[in-house]
Formats: structure tokens, C-alpha cells, sequence
């Protein structure tokens, strides 16, 4: 048996008013084998860099003589984002589209974050399973997102592996919010509405390597590639926890400093009405909202980051699936 190959090469996504290129790499890795072809990118947003070391270690353990088909792996899929440690990008940048992960499939003539996306799609739309690996807020449940009702989406999360599943309704099925936060226009569901199956796995944290986290991403690109039959082995057999994403986050009524329940943490299912934890004002003392659990359910975030303003998500609960 002869040993697959790995290549790289820079693309340009689009280029600046002065005329500087925004480029990233791409990764091939072509196989011995006939197979599909899975593409997997990070750092859509910038600050979520665990997807990107996800993948470097995938890359350094990745074997490539026992690999069937071809995986086109995208590292850093934002730079500018990536250079700016940032979410989004600032308005002088992209005024339209600030958020990269709402535009695709993208538009060659659009946009800045538009014309990134088309150019990039051109890998995506060539391939037969897609993972958009991103990460949360400081204190998230490792998770896998997928579309509702898409059985081969749903397979390749439970291959990826992670504790909590959660399925996301879509299109004329989801809610009045989903609309309005663009939420069409991200890679998975994009890729989804294509007949390409479609992952998001949320890896936890951002801005800090965790290691944790970074492992669980690295085992569930090889189970995913297993999944897919690219790799020999059996995906194994877990217990995992079927929940619907659930929108309606819990958030800050009002601005101030955000203290959650002494005892509260991720993973944990909470009741209605159950204590998350206080608002109140830093100068004054004053407890300006005791936030609750709007339902029951699996809690999976729960910020950390205690300076909150009116508006900013506290927590989050999934709604648990019985099956």
C-alpha cells in the first residue's frame, strides 16, 4: 500500500481597497483510495481559535496511509478576523456582512465577507460531508449542531462524539428569531440546503488553547472520517444527550455586573423558574434582576464574563429530545 499525499496552497479570498490580498492556506489530503471528500474549516470567527489547533494536530496525527477519498482542511477560513482576535469584523471593513458566517454560500461580485465566502464555497460545494468547527463562551458544554430532520447531518454528529447533540430547526420551520439574526446564511446551513451534510461542532472557549477541548476536536474528525469510511475502524458506541438548540437564550435585563448561582454548572439540567443567578449595580449594590431558567431543560452556557450590558446573553438551555 502506498501512502496518501498532503499538499498546501494559498488562496486569495479577496483583496483590499489598497489592492493587499487577503490569503489563507488550504490543505489537501488525498488518499491512497477512492473516497469522499470531507472539508473541514476553522476560525470562521477569529477569537475561536481551538478549531485551529484542532486541526494542526489532526494534520500531525492524521494517518495518511490507511486514508480513502480526499479531506480539504481550511485552518483559518477568516484572517482578518483572525488577526483582530475578533467575531466580526469592523464596519470600515465589511459594513454590509460584519459576521462572515451569515453570507454563505457568498457572492463572487458581494460583499467582502461575501466574496471570502464564494471563494471558499468552491471547496465546499465539491464536497460529500462538511464540519464548520467553532468555539464558544468560556463555560459551554462541548457540543455538535445540526439541521433538524437531516439523518445523515445527525450521523455525522453523533460520530463527532460530543456529550450534548443539538438539533436546530431551519428554513420555514424555525422561529421568527432565526430569521432575523441571518442565521440562513451559515456554512452548515447553506451546505445543508444543498444536500450536503453538515456539522458544527462548538469545541468550548476562545482566545486560550484548552487542551480538553482541542482533544475532543482531534478524536471527532478521525470518528467523522470513520463515519464517512475514509478511515478503517468502527465509530464507537456512546450515551449521548438529543436536545433541540434553543433560541430563546436568557439575557441581561439590564446593565451591570452578572454574579450566577455560587453552585450552578454547564451540563446540569435545571427546572422553570430555577435560580442562574444577579444583576446588579456595581456603584449602588443594588440587585437589579435575578435571572431564572425561562424553562426547563439542559443548561449548556452560562457566562463568566461578569461586566454585562442590557441585552447580552447569561445563560443558555436546550431543550431535551425524547426519542
Amino acid at each position: 500500500m502506498t501512502a496518501g499525499t498532503h499538499t498546501s496552497e494559498e488562496v486569495t479570498l479577496a483583496r483590499l481597497p489598497s489592492g493587499v490580498e487577503i490569503t489563507t492556506t488550504v490543505h489537501s489530503y488525498e488518499g491512497d483510495d477512492d473516497g469522499p471528500t470531507l472539508y473541514v474549516q476553522a476560525a470562521q470567527h477569529g477569537r475561536e481559535i481551538n478549531g485551529t489547533e484542532t486541526l494542526r494536530r489532526f494534520h500531525e496525527r492524521l494517518p495518511l496511509e490507511s486514508l480513502s477519498g480526499r479531506i480539504v482542511a481550511v485552518p483559518v477560513a477568516n484572517p482578518l478576523t483572525f488577526d483582530r482576535v475578533s467575531y466580526t469584523t469592523p464596519e470600515i471593513i465589511d459594513s454590509v456582512n460584519p459576521n462572515m458566517n451569515r453570507v454563505w454560500p457568498g457572492d463572487a461580485d458581494g460583499s467582502l465577507h461575501q466574496r471570502m465566502a464564494a471563494r471558499l464555497w468552491e471547496y465546499v460545494e465539491g464536497a460529500d460531508a462538511v464540519v464548520d468547527l467553532h468555539t464558544g463562551s468560556p463555560d459551554m458544554l462541548p457540543h455538535v449542531v445540526f439541521l433538524e430532520g437531516d439523518e445523515e447531518s445527525r450521523a455525522l454528529a453523533e460520530a463527532f462524539g460530543t456529550d450534548l447533540l443539538l438539533s436546530e430547526e431551519a428554513d420555514d420551520d424555525a422561529s421568527e428569531e432565526w430569521h432575523r439574526r441571518g442565521f440562513a446564511g451559515k456554512l452548515r446551513v447553506a451546505a445543508a440546503n444543498e444536500g450536503i451534510p453538515a456539522i458544527t461542532p462548538e469545541l468550548a472557549h476562545n482566545k486560550q488553547i484548552l487542551e480538553d477541548a482541542v482533544e475532543i476536536g482531534v478524536d471527532g474528525l478521525c470518528d467523522v472520517c470513520r463515519q464517512l469510511g475514509m478511515l478503517p475502524g468502527e465509530v464507537p458506541d456512546r450515551e449521548q444527550t438529543l436536545a433541540r438548540n434553543h433560541l430563546g437564550q436568557v439575557v441581561a435585563d439590564e446593565s451591570g455586573l452578572f454574579r450566577p448561582e455560587p453552585s450552578l454548572e454547564v451540563g446540569r439540567p435545571v427546572a422553570a423558574g430555577d435560580p442562574l443567578g444577579t444583576v446588579y449595580d456595581p456603584t449602588t449594590y443594588e440587585p437589579l434582576q435575578s435571572a431564572t431558567a425561562n424553562r426547563g431543560g439542559l443548561l449548556y452556557t452560562l457566562t463568566r464574563e461578569s461586566t454585562v450590558a442590557a441585552g447580552d446573553k447569561l445563560a443558555s438551555v436546550a431543550l431535551i429530545r425524547e426519542e
